[in-house]
């Protein structure tokens, strides 16, 4: 995990405990912080709250961005490429959510990254 990956996952309050985590668990703590920030930016837009929702996004947003930077290029071939699209059109349907007050966007931002989510999770119990 980069030190730019690091600080931005400090800086969105996904956990302290970060800085004592494997790798393998931070990205998990990272990938489940985006999820909680963008249910909570759903809620919100249901409630007609833009500024707190656009802060739930902006911070969902950041913690993809993380994601992203983390990614290993080099060693991670294909899959890496992959994240990175998937990250980057994330990014930017959260954009898209917070201008339009769109549910529907962050419906498809949470289903993406839950899906990463689920699997990243599938790794971590055959690594126990």
């Amino acid at each position: 995990m980069s030190f730019a990956a690091a600080a931005a996952y400090r800086q969105t309050g996904v956990a302290s405990r970060s800085l004592e985590s494997n790798p393998h668990q931070l990205v998990a703590q990272l990938l489940a912080g985006a999820l909680e920030r963008i249910r909570l930016a759903r809620t919100l837009t249901l409630r007609g709250e833009r500024g707190r929702k656009a802060e739930a996004i902006r911070g969902a947003a950041a913690i993809v961005d993380a994601l992203r930077l983390a990614l290993d290029q080099r060693r991670g071939g294909e899959i890496a490429e992959r994240l990175d699209a998937l990250y980057d059109y994330v990014g930017r349907r959260l954009v898209e959510a917070n201008a339009a007050d769109d549910v529907g966007l962050l419906d498809e931002c949470e289903s993406l990254l839950g899906s990463i989510d689920g699997a990243w999770s599938q790794i971590g119990g055959a690594l126990r």
